[in-house]
């Protein structure tokens, strides 16, 4: 993975977490959690596993 790639999955999963953890009355315990999961996986070298929240 290219550093622009890990940029880019960076963003997209600290855009998704903000929104999860803004969104109090929309969101359950296991969406923040999955929010949180995708950020932390996002930071790592060579990670493939983001999935995107609707």
């Amino acid at each position: 993975m290219t550093p622009a790639e890990q940029i880019t999955k960076m963003t997209i999963a600290m855009k998704q977490a903000i929104k999860v953890m803004g969104d109090r009355f929309g969101s359950t315990e296991t969406d923040v959690a999955k929010a949180i999961e995708d950020l932390k996986a996002s930071m790592l070298p060579n990670s493939t596993k983001a999935t995107p929240l609707s």
